[in-house]
């Protein structure tokens, strides 16, 4: 036997304990490797949360600053001599509004990757929608066939709409500026300065009703244009009318508070500043407004795209979740029960119809303006999905209108009641948005069925009072989401009842030239699963 001295058991014992260092430095190298991913993986996590904190502390100053901190600061003289702070509410009546560079709401959600995974679900959705119209069709006619008979008799007649528009922009370019500019430089000098501001506004006012008033509602009516055609006069006239309005509002105050230096003109805005005005996206009239360095061309591109995404989406959304509901082959009237199935069947139309509007129009198309005029504020919207009372919900949904009742319906208002009555000015405020709403919608669709105004003016106004900005839980933002369900529901359910009642039981005592088309009222009586057209009706009832 050999002894445990014996060279071979030293030499063991040696390879044995390099060994054991060997896998120790692995096992020490291992871990070293495995902290430094960690520590990496922590540092991208803290970058990550350090800029979602930025960001909202950033909405959060925004926000303080645009309602809290008036954007020039004043102290008013007392009657003893000193000097008092103007209290914060009042400071906000008398000041307008602050415009500053700032982003969409979305397109900072779009950066954080659970948002943008709503926003791919929404595409999924639009792509099950194409391939079961082009399977239905398969099935109909035995070949694949995806047109959209719909989205061309919707947008026809597009040559009138285009001059009419020219027509409405040309005179709101030069007829009030011409007019302003023509009444400011006579004003300091006239002998009766308020004869002179009467007798601008009275004529202005008169050829504003015939321009602007009667003249899109004639081409509307005279040349029977479909809805969609509809929709683009009467909401570029409405859109127009208070452009204009906004001008003379702001500029008329410059003006007169401005009286000019003996031998120099009076201070007056340019009119490449009010045609800047007409086509960025804003209702409020400013001669310079914060604006981006550059336009980022692929921002643009993208949005365009998701315009005519939503526009499809729609489309795909009428024909396959609408018409089948309300086309039925026999004219017997609703029934209870399938009048109640029916408000409920269209409350998933409805609901994604008023997204797609939302997105297309307050997100997409605003945007694309504000970027190829490199326009700063995008401020167009909040947060109103986040809203627990409908009071905050009307202040959010659409900033863009809302500025413009505020500070020309409801602030003039309590300027003229001298800061009394500030129900009735919410009042009027409702009321007056109630009637254009609808009387978009009656001139768009071709008859007068007063669904929005009632919803608007009514069951608004009482959920304007009593789901107020008290209201602070979680379970009145579902309230509030159930509510728009149901509305959106009963708006789709009625006014598609209304424009088959009014294609299939035509008025007696018609002229003739008010009723459909020959052609249209043939493809009325076409049975089911024929061609796409069999599902298009037209209402003439002007």
């Amino acid at each position: 036997m050999r002894s445990v001295g014996s060279p071979s058991v030293v030499t063991r014992r040696n390879v044995k304990a390099h060994s054991n260092q060997i896998s120790g430095v692995n096992d020490n190298s291992v871990q070293e490797e495995d902290l430094k991913l960690w520590q990496k993986h922590a540092q991208e996590l803290k970058v990550k949360v350090l800029e979602q904190v930025q960001d909202q502390l950033s909405d959060l100053l925004d926000k303080a600053l645009i309602e809290n901190v008036p954007p020039f600061y004043q102290k008013q003289p007392a009657a003893n001599g000193t000097t008092t702070h103007p209290s914060s509410r009042s400071q906000r009546m008398d000041d307008g509004k602050v415009f500053m560079a700032r982003p969409s709401v979305l397109d900072e959600l779009f950066e954080i990757s659970h948002i943008r995974t709503i926003y791919h679900m929404f595409i999924a959705v639009l792509l099950i929608f194409f391939l079961s119209t082009l399977t239905v069709d398969y099935i109909d006619q035995g070949r694949l066939v995806l047109e959209f008979d719909l989205l061309f008799y919707a947008f026809g007649n597009l040559g009138t709409v285009t001059w009419a528009w020219i027509v409405m922009f040309a005179y709101t370019l030069l007829v009030p500026y011409y007019a302003m500019r023509l009444w400011g430089s006579l004003y300091h000098t006239f002998p009766s300065k308020l004869g002179l501001s009467l007798s601008t506004g009275l004529l202005l006012s008169a050829v504003q009703i015939c321009v602007l008033g009667q003249f899109p509602v004639h081409v509307v009516v005279q040349y029977q244009l479909p809805p969609a055609s509809r929709f683009i006069v009467i909401l570029e006239q409405i859109r127009f009318v208070m452009k204009s309005y906004s001008f003379i509002r702001e500029t008329a105050p410059l003006v007169m508070n401005n009286p000019p230096k003996e031998g120099e003109n009076p201070r007056f805005p340019t009119l490449s500043s009010y045609l800047y005005f007409l086509f960025c996206p804003t209702l409020i009239y400013r001669e310079s407004y914060p604006r981006n360095s550059h336009i980022r061309w692929n921002y643009v591109f993208v949005t365009v795209g998701m315009i005519f995404g939503c526009l499809f989406y729609g489309y795909f959304v009428l024909v396959r979740l609408c018409v089948p509901v309300f086309r039925p082959e026999t004219n017997q009237p609703f029934t209870k029960r399938s009048m109640v199935l029916a408000v409920f069947n269209s409350i998933l139309p409805g609901i994604m119809l008023l997204l797609l509007c939302f997105f297309a129009f307050l997100h997409c198309w605003l945007n694309l303006f504000a970027e190829l005029l490199q326009f700063a504020d995008r401020m167009f919207y909040k947060d109103w999905w986040n809203s627990t009372s409908f009071t905050n919900y009307y202040r959010t949904w659409n900033v863009v209108v809302h500025d413009w009742l505020f500070y020309y319906g409801y602030r003039d208002f309590l300027w003229l009641s001298k800061r009394k009555f500030r129900t009735a000015a919410m009042l009027s405020v409702f009321i007056v948005s109630a009637i254009v709403h609808e009387y978009a919608l009656s001139m768009g669709f071709g008859f007068f069925y007063p669904v929005m105004f009632c919803l608007f003016a009514v069951f608004g106004v009482v959920f304007n009072f009593t789901l107020n900005d008290k209201r602070q839980s979680p379970v009145f933002n579902v309230i509030m989401w159930a509510c728009l369900f149901v509305g959106q529901g009963v708006q789709v359910c009625l006014y598609c009842q209304e424009w088959y009642a009014q294609a299939r039981c035509p008025r007696t005592g018609m002229r003739e030239h008010t009723q459909a088309p020959p052609r249209w009222r043939n493809e009325l009586t076409q049975k089911p699963g024929q061609h796409l057209k069999s599902q298009i009706t037209v209402s003439w009832s002007w």
